[in-house]
């Protein structure tokens, strides 16, 4: 069975930077290669929301909230992908978990909080 676990979050000021990780374990090289991944992000009181995607070929995609600001990337021989969050703001306050897409298979999350 297929886990992920996501790193990386933390406090940081308003116009800061943060890297999340996202590692799948229980998978080959192969299948994770193959997976379609995507970021998401839940603020208290607030819906799951969408935030990015790459595909099994490295296409990017972004939600427009994060577009321009956010890269997605993936390392296959790690088993990772990552999410660069640059010019933070508050509103991006959230616990962000990453997915297969397709798949009911989440991480725990790991929370982002940006000081205004």
């Amino acid at each position: 069975q297929v886990q992920l676990v996501e790193s990386g979050g933390g406090l940081v000021q308003s116009g800061g930077s943060l890297r999340l990780s996202c590692t799948a374990s229980g998978s080959e090289f192969e299948e994770f290669s193959g997976y379609n991944m995507a970021w998401f992000r839940q603020a208290p009181g607030n819906r799951r929301e969408w935030v990015a995607n790459i595909l099994f070929d490295s296409r990017p995609s972004y939600s427009a909230s994060v577009k321009g600001r956010f890269t997605v990337s993936r390392d296959n021989g790690k088993n990772t992908v990552y999410l660069q969050m640059n010019r933070l703001t508050p509103a991006d306050t959230a616990v962000y978990s990453c997915n297969i897409l397709g798949r009911n298979i989440w991480g725990q999350g790991t929370q982002v909080t940006v000081s205004s």
